[in-house]
């Protein structure tokens, strides 16, 4: 197994899981364990090993990527532009994912919640945490805002109020760059050295996630059958019906008001999506994505340095889309009705998460439980997403990729560039 790739090795497990939690069911033992438990035991045991690392890996990223962009003389036009870009396509991806999830519904199923074919648990502290989710009222945006600047960030980190300490991480990042130069580069290479070993972490936990996976996808089928999969299936379609309308209308909407030829442009990006999509990490097909945009589409490197690292660290459409309907998806399973005000959080939350994900395989799960534990949702749930979540880690992280090549070349537009694309 350590020598296929890890989607592979998923794959495997899932497929082993189901037919396991077929044969087993709920009652079924060896050497008088229940088999039941001791896939509740391995699933729970990895999604603990995800939250552990969260709040670590979520600070370094986003106080290593803010620092990245350099001084007051790089935080110029050019950062303004690509910043700005960034935030409104990651707003447009979001918008599209809130607006088919909410028109497809896959966590309702003939009019009913999935949450029981899905064995999400209905007990009464859920139920009780649930009552509170729906709830909320437009009091709760001020409460967002507020929850925002806490007054113990690491009391806040330990109660996993994750706004606060990405909004905290942010000005760090910013102040960081802005104290004498032998203080900034000792911290940053401090905070360089953290993100690194929490991405070798998040790594070495990930070459377990088969034996996790295995044991999530074969307690439900156990419990289930194949009903959570319907469900699963509406969930999948939704995805990636969204990723597309954003590529092919939002993003290629843009590339031709800013007088680059699409087709061209995607023709250009052929290598590093497909780089993207068979490695599922944005930070490894950067160089890659790097080479497209410089030989491919004529953008100068003085713009592809600048655009294309920082975009591989703050700039995940597909991610940000992921996640907002993976969210909502989970409510609707639970049976609850959003409110407006619930929607808009989940919106802004999803936003300022997709900041702070490192460009590796199934990140976004650690982004996932910070949106869960800032809405209130049960982050028990995250476990069903696993059966689909690789392939739709593969597709949102060339999504994310295209974006990043889209910024690139209409900034360089902008800019005046010769020879970049055009219609």
């Amino acid at each position: 197994m350590g020598k296929l790739k890890l989607h592979w090795q998923m794959l495997i497990a899932i497929i082993a899981a189901i037919m396991v939690g077929i044969w087993s069911g709920t009652d079924s033992q060896v050497l008088g364990v229940s088999l039941y438990d001791a896939f509740n035991f391995i699933g729970t045991l990895f999604l603990n090993a995800l939250k552990m690392i969260i709040v670590p890996l979520v600070m370094s990223s986003i106080i290593v990527g803010v620092a990245g962009m350099g001084n007051s003389d790089n935080l110029g036009r050019l950062s303004a532009k690509t910043i700005t870009f960034y935030m409104l396509t990651s707003l447009l991806s979001i918008t599209v994912g809130l607006i088919l999830v909410n028109l497809l519904a896959p966590g309702i199923i003939d009019g009913e919640a999935a949450g029981g074919r899905l064995n999400l648990s209905s007990s009464d502290a859920i139920t009780e945490q649930l009552a509170r989710v729906e709830g909320r009222s437009a009091g709760d945006i001020t409460a967002v805002f507020l929850r925002m600047v806490p007054p113990n960030i690491v009391k806040a980190a330990s109660d996993g109020q994750m706004l606060g300490l990405i909004f905290f991480s942010l000005l760090f990042g910013v102040f960081m760059t802005r104290i004498t130069k032998e203080f900034s580069q000792t911290m940053l290479s401090f905070w360089q050295g953290v993100y690194e070993t929490m991405m070798a972490i998040t790594m070495f936990i990930m070459k377990f996630a088969p034996i996790g996976v295995f044991g999530l996808v074969a307690k439900t089928v156990a419990a289930t059958g194949f009903d959570a999969f319907q469900p699963l299936l509406i969930f999948f379609v939704t995805v990636v019906l969204a990723l597309a309308i954003h590529v092919f209308f939002n993003l290629t909407l843009m590339l031709r008001l800013s007088g680059v030829n699409p087709l061209k442009h995607y023709r250009a990006m052929l290598p590093a999506l497909l780089t993207a999509f068979s490695t599922a990490s944005s930070s490894g097909t950067l160089p890659v994505t790097i080479e497209c945009v410089e030989k491919n589409a004529g953008v100068s490197n003085r713009t592809t340095s600048f655009v294309l690292p920082l975009g591989a660290t703050i700039n995940m459409d597909g991610t940000a889309l992921y996640e907002c309907v993976a969210a909502m998806f989970i409510a609707q399973a639970y049976g609850l009705e959003l409110s407006f005000v619930t929607q808009f959080i989940i919106v802004l939350v999803a936003l300022l998460t997709s900041i702070g994900v490192a460009g590796i395989p199934a990140a976004s799960l650690v982004a996932i439980t910070v949106i869960l534990g800032v809405v209130g949702l049960p982050m028990e749930a995250i476990g069903m997403l696993l059966v689909t979540d690789r392939i739709l880690d593969m597709i949102r992280t060339a999504v994310n990729v295209f974006s990043d090549s889209c910024a690139a070349v209409i900034i360089a537009r902008t800019e005046g560039e010769e020879g970049v694309l055009e219609g």
